[in-house]
């Protein structure tokens, strides 16, 4: 079938909770993908990060069959001989003592939020239901109907109240207003490293050390929401290290299974994740042996392939191109690693028209908030990919 064909089959019988670009992907090989139509393009998108480690990673791939050909789900109800390998080895990499694997990112903030409130009711001894939790102005940590709550986009909430109380959102990047909102009841604080979906949003040095040292003299729990940014993307493992900040908690999925399976994890020392007792949290896949032994070897790839190092350096490289493109549209690019955002004026009427202009060129970006173009490509990416993405972008920018 052709592109045409499929795209009315899906709009016709799908919810139209998405406005993708009208390509139909078929396969995807590293930084590539192709159309049904047997079209090229380079993926600067990486499923919002999921695929760090590129398509169709032979290595996870080859661990995904294996484990497939065993068993693939087993419940909580018993044990499997894939989840304690990738508790250890999670521990080993990230150093936190921890960690208790889920789904979706979501899920994940979902498990964090859970754990951080039952952390002030019994560790610090705020009076029952009262827990509050702060975030800031412009996140995104998910769709349910308890994180939407605290969302400041009126499309991801509006229709959905009533919402869930106990969350107070204070602005992004600024610390000074965060110390001032906390009260004897606030448990914990929750911030993106980097915002992505507010469009690569980048604090100000030194805001994500002043929260941590507000959150320490404050007895309040620090979670970042690394689900994006974490793995690689911003050029270090955690977008934390970038400040030497050590989180009481970090949230992690999307590139924890290289694209191949949906794998999140909540990371903390076990004064805190052993708060959990049996049966008060749980998940039927959440820790699954088949997500295990994808999640290990995509933790391996990352490390082995060197893909932190490759994000900081390509990173560099390609802002420091795009920056050199002197396009009137253009209000700002920024970015850490291959987390890039491309700001546009408003006189630039918005930045779909520039990815639908980028498709035809053979390049696959994604608008964030109407005039924000992200690039973030797979971190196996070189420089020659780089150097023949780069005319072609300058040629979109140029453009009336």
């Amino acid at each position: 079938m052709n592109t045409h064909e499929l795209i009315e089959i899906e709009e016709k019988y799908g919810a139209h909770n998405y406005h993708p670009l009208d390509v139909v992907i078929e396969r995807g090989e590293g930084v590539w993908v192709y159309d049904v139509e047997g079209n090229r393009y380079l993926d600067c998108l990486s499923a919002y990060s999921a695929l760090n480690q590129g398509h169709v990673h032979p290595r996870i791939l080859n661990a995904l069959k294996a484990q497939a050909e065993k068993v693939t789900l087993t419940s909580r109800a018993f044990r499997n001989d894939q989840l304690p390998l990738f508790y250890k080895e999670l521990s080993e990499l990230t150093g936190y003592e921890m960690s208790l694997p889920m789904n979706s990112g979501a899920e994940a903030v979902e498990t964090a939020l859970k754990v951080a409130r039952k952390w002030g009711y019994d560790v610090k001894k705020i009076p029952h239901y009262q827990a509050e939790i702060i975030v800031a102005d412009g996140n995104f940590h998910g769709r349910t109907i308890s994180i939407v709550s605290f969302s400041s986009e009126p499309l991801y909430k509006d229709a959905f109240g009533p919402f869930t109380p106990g969350f107070l959102s204070v602005p992004y990047g600024d610390a000074a207003a965060l110390e001032k909102a906390i009260t004897p009841n606030t448990a914990a604080v929750m911030i993106e490293p980097i915002q992505g979906e507010g469009g690569v949003l980048i604090p100000p040095a030194g805001y994500l050390k002043k929260v941590s040292e507000v959150c320490k003299k404050n007895n309040v729990l620090l979670i970042a929401d690394e689900i994006q940014t974490g793995l690689g993307r911003t050029g270090k493992l955690f977008a934390s290290d970038h400040e030497g900040v050590r989180p009481d908690m970090v949230i992690i999925g999307k590139a924890l299974a290289g694209g191949f399976y949906p794998v999140s994890a909540v990371l903390a020392d076990s004064d805190i994740m052993s708060l959990y007792l049996p049966g008060e949290h749980g998940s039927t896949f959440g820790g699954n042996p088949l997500a295990c032994a994808v999640a290990r070897e995509s933790l391996k790839v990352i490390v082995e392939e060197n893909l932190v190092q490759n994000s900081a350096e390509l990173g560099e490289y390609f802002l420091e191109r795009l920056a050199e493109i002197p396009s009137k549209h253009v209000k700002e690019v920024r970015g850490k690693g291959l987390f890039i955002g491309v700001e546009l004026k408003a006189e630039a009427r918005g930045a779909r028209r520039f990815c639908e202009a980028l498709q035809q060129k053979g390049i696959l970006a994604k608008e964030t908030h109407s005039h924000i173009i992200r690039f973030a490509p797979p971190l196996v990416i070189d420089k020659e990919t780089i150097d023949w993405a780069i005319p072609r972008i300058y040629d979109v920018l140029m453009m009336d």
